[in-house]
């Protein structure tokens, strides 16, 4: 069992109670108000420079956004990412699990080397990353069935579905703790929005959360920081709901993040507030870039076969991953980004 123990730096202390999962579900849902996980100003002050520290290395390779349009990949990460949030509401799973789901789907998205994905391995990589989200943070399990009750088009083996839940944590080294723009909420409104009432200090949270949960949907958003996208989220919420004073909140906040990132803020605020004007922004913007999928092999059948299903196999080296410490695909990545710094700089 010792090997299985990862080297990630945890963000709570041992006498740190956890919140329970009916809080979180309530928040998610949008009904409530949780009690804040970390116990005093201090322990979450040093959790907000841990995630700012450790928020990079938990960021799909550098490229990433490219890739999604050079293999036509934006509408099925689109639909992939709907498809998590849907599951989480349907099972009620709490707002932590999308958002480690979503991060590991992107993570393995952005180390691949496959160049002809089809509908079902998107299919098959979303279901994996939820049962690895969800085991990382729910008390509760749903079943692998359970997972793929609706809204899939092909139904898998639970084996074939634990042989690619393994390639996805070998992919990731198995680092799951992954700091996310939902990572930020309670740490930078517990210490630095303190001075409103308590609906209102609810209604913000709520409010950041669903900003959130569109932001994800959004490939345009993907390159940025979780932490940009966090506090352009507060600041749209802020200018909403309290907007006699949130100049004051924002200084504040503004200063906790690195002061390079302030144009990334901007243009994350820009792309935010298109969606108030036109709320199905981002679906639309995505839908420009579907694309037909090939058809699935024989080895993968469609949901309304499911009765016929036995011992399916489906060969995962289709998903071409570099082999470990392989440093090509990185280093394609790495010039990608790259050419990209020094168009910018021109």
């Amino acid at each position: 069992m010792e090997n299985l123990l990862c080297d990630e730096v945890w963000l709570s202390s041992p006498g740190t109670p956890d919140l329970s999962h009916e809080s979180e579900y309530y928040i998610w849902k949008g009904y409530g108000y949780a009690d804040f996980f970390y116990t005093t100003k201090e322990d979450s002050e040093q959790a907000l420079v841990i995630c700012l520290k450790k928020e990079f290395s938990y960021m799909p390779e550098a490229g990433y956004l490219d890739y999604l349009q050079s293999k036509n990949l934006v509408f099925a990460r689109f639909r992939a990412v709907q498809w998590l949030i849907k599951t989480c509401t349907r099972l009620n799973l709490s707002i932590g699990t999308v958002f480690n789901a979503v991060n590991y789907l992107d993570r393995f998205l952005s180390m691949s080397q496959c160049h002809g994905w089809k509908h079902w391995m998107m299919e098959l990589l979303s279901v994996a990353c939820l049962s690895i989200a969800a085991k990382f943070n729910e008390t509760s399990l749903p079943s692998l069935d359970e997972l793929q009750m609706e809204d899939l088009e092909h139904c898998f083996q639970p084996s074939t579905i634990q042989q690619m839940e393994l390639m996805v944590l070998q992919a990731l080294k198995w680092r799951l703790g992954s700091t996310t723009s939902y990572s930020y909420i309670e740490l930078i409104t517990s210490n630095y929005i303190c001075d409103i009432n308590y609906n209102l200090h609810k209604e913000l949270i709520n409010q950041v959360n669903r900003t959130l949960v569109k932001a994800i949907l959004d490939f345009e958003l993907v390159p940025y920081p979780p932490s940009v996208v966090a506090v352009s989220a507060l600041w749209c919420s802020l200018e909403e709901l309290v907007p006699s004073s949130y100049n004051a909140h924002l200084t504040k906040i503004l200063k906790l993040i690195n002061q390079d990132h302030e144009d990334n803020i901007m243009e994350c605020r820009r792309i935010m507030k298109a969606w108030l004007v036109h709320p199905f922004y981002n679906m639309k913007v995505s839908e420009q870039y579907s694309h037909y999928y090939p058809p699935s092999p024989v080895t993968v059948l469609l949901t309304d076969r499911i009765d016929t299903i036995n011992d399916c196999q489906v060969d995962l080296s289709v998903f071409k991953m570099p082999l470990a410490g392989s440093n090509v695909f990185k280093l394609d990545r790495e010039s990608s980004g790259n050419r990209k710094r020094k168009k910018e700089e021109e």
